[in-house]
């Protein structure tokens, strides 16, 4: 019998298959249709509505460089705030920083986080046994406009801009996220593969603008989120912490003691000198705000 095979249409013109041998879970409802199956190349790979979510091969990378950048960057973060980010890979590797002494995680389905606690046990065990991590079951865009704590780093680990996602991409959602960072604190966003998602970047860094003193981007390069580099936006009002020397990363980096499979101090530096096509969306978004 041949594999059976999974595709993720994203783009006109553009489709990625997967095959596999083992449906480990598939749901499908009205609202959803949800599946977990494995594969050769990407080990379990979880899939939401025909797009993928994660996958165990590969998902070290994004977590690594959306989680280390910005704390690395930052240097002194106490108290972090996720939104999204239900498979808990970005609060693996938050908790990994010994400086981190609360982070908070708000994510609006419940279901996702038991599922995720089942499935993707080999990255996630560690965090719902550390003491630090408090999980919030609430809407990201409501959580910013309602709570009175205060971050030095929050991290957005959200779909792309549209249906239930599309409000952590507003103007709104970024300016109630500025209210509730502590002085010279960032805010990171996932902001999808600019080579074919390149009005996303550019509405994205326009709305930061509008509200933070410094908009930018930095980039990762991700198997599964295909089409080229992935950016991850940079909003902050300390213009500084894009600039942080090697010297002072690579000392963190080893007082921290953290293993890493991707982000190193250098990688960290590289991952702003933006090819030149994704400059220009950063600049056209500037000089739209």
């Amino acid at each position: 019998m041949a594999p059976r095979t999974f595709s993720e249409v994203l783009h006109d013109g553009f489709e990625l298959t997967y095959e596999t041998d083992q449906v480990l879970y598939e749901d499908r409802s009205d609202h959803q249709h949800l599946v977990l199956f494995d594969n050769a190349t990407f080990g379990k790979v979880l899939m939401l509505d025909g797009i993928t979510q994660v996958t165990t091969a590969d998902e070290f990378i994004y977590h690594e460089m959306m989680a280390h950048v910005p704390l690395f960057a930052h240097g002194a973060a106490r108290h972090v705030a996720i939104v999204g980010g239900g498979d808990c890979g970005m609060a693996e590797e938050v908790l990994k920083h010994g400086c981190v002494e609360t982070l908070t995680q708000i994510e609006i389905d419940e279901s996702v986080v038991d599922f995720s606690k089942e499935h993707f046990s080999t990255f996630n065990s560690a965090v719902f046994e550390d003491d630090r991590f408090h999980l919030k079951i609430a809407d990201g865009a409501k959580f910013f406009t309602q709570t009175d704590q205060r971050f030095d780093v929050v991290l957005v680990d959200s779909t792309d801009p549209v249906g239930p996602g599309e409000v952590l991409f507003s103007h709104d959602f970024y300016a109630s996220v500025y209210n509730c960072l502590k002085p010279g604190g960032l805010l990171v966003t996932q902001n999808g593969v600019p080579f074919l998602q390149r009005q996303e970047l550019v509405t994205s860094i326009a709305r930061f603008s509008r509200i933070f003193a410094e908009a930018s981007a930095y980039i990762a390069a991700i198997p599964t989120y295909v089409g080229g580099h992935m950016a991850f936006g940079w909003a902050t009002d300390n213009p500084g912490l894009k600039s942080v020397p090697l010297d002072v990363l690579t000392k963190r980096f080893a007082a921290a003691d953290i293993k890493t499979r991707y982000y190193t101090p250098a990688v960290h530096k590289a991952s702003f000198a933006l090819p030149r096509f994704i400059e220009e969306a950063v600049e056209e978004g500037r000089a739209a705000a």
